[in-house]
């Protein structure tokens, strides 16, 4: 069964792969227009162009870079020209590495929360005039933001900070009608390789026994971004097996 969605205008930021992908995939067939961006041209812009192409629906592809100010408001202006408001927005553009905190540089922090905490904020700062009352912003987190792991400070820390920004904003945004929650992804199973043993040891840590798929994320994207989750606003949803 999936979400009617019928004339909703999303913006998804970091659309061409993995999880970002399966967001942009399902919004479309639920009947949204959407519009994404991507980093770096390649097969996989080329691609989704050509499945979004043989559906229903307005679709734009965007090259942008949500790191980037300069990026971020011409990103902000296509979705204006293009749709003229915003129903939802997505913020699922991250980065992310391994690195011993003893190693661990300042640009390398710098990248990686610049990305997963800063580009949410300015993105959404953005948008902020395009989203009227009864709009969703879900911002796609981390199972490991309450956890922590072992060679990801920079990133688990930029991801709990995720959790702060969008608990504020939903108290800040509430009041004119604009929800905004955490959807929060636990092992997902992607384009990117894993390693046989890293993988065995994720399905032993799931209680449901294997990795989630994109469009399992996807599922609790669409639920915020439809008239469902009304009364939902400041929570982080885990979509994790259970881990």
């Amino acid at each position: 069964m999936t979400l009617q969605l019928h004339g909703k205008k999303v913006l998804v930021t970091g659309g061409s792969r993995g999880i970002g992908r399966g967001i942009v995939l399902a919004l479309a067939r639920a009947g949204a227009d959407v519009l994404t961006c991507y980093r770096t041209e390649g097969e996989a812009v080329e691609s989704l162009a050509r499945e979004l192409k043989a559906g229903p629906g307005e679709h734009h592809l965007v090259r942008a870079d949500v790191s980037d100010a300069a990026d971020v408001e011409r990103l902000a202006e296509q979705a204006r020209v293009r749709f003229g408001r915003l129903d939802a927005l997505v913020n699922n553009a991250g980065v992310i590495s391994h690195v011993p905190f003893a190693e661990l540089s300042a640009d390398e922090w710098r990248r990686v929360v610049g990305n997963n905490l800063t580009a949410p904020f300015t993105v959404t700062q953005a948008v902020l005039p395009l989203l009227g009352e009864g709009a969703s912003v879900v911002n796609v987190g981390s199972r490991v933001a309450t956890i922590g792991i072992p060679l990801r400070a920079h990133y688990t820390a930029s991801k709990s900070g995720l959790i702060g920004l969008t608990r504020s904003l939903a108290k800040e945004l509430g009041s004119r009608g604009v929800r905004v929650n955490v959807v929060a992804p636990g092992p997902i199973e992607t384009e990117e390789p894993v390693r046989p043993e890293v993988l065995e040891r994720y399905r032993t840590m799931i209680p449901l026994g294997r990795l989630g798929r994109p469009d399992e994320i996807a599922g609790a994207v669409l639920f915020l971004v439809s008239d469902l989750a009304s009364f939902v606003n400041g929570a982080t949803i885990n979509v994790d097996g259970g881990i």
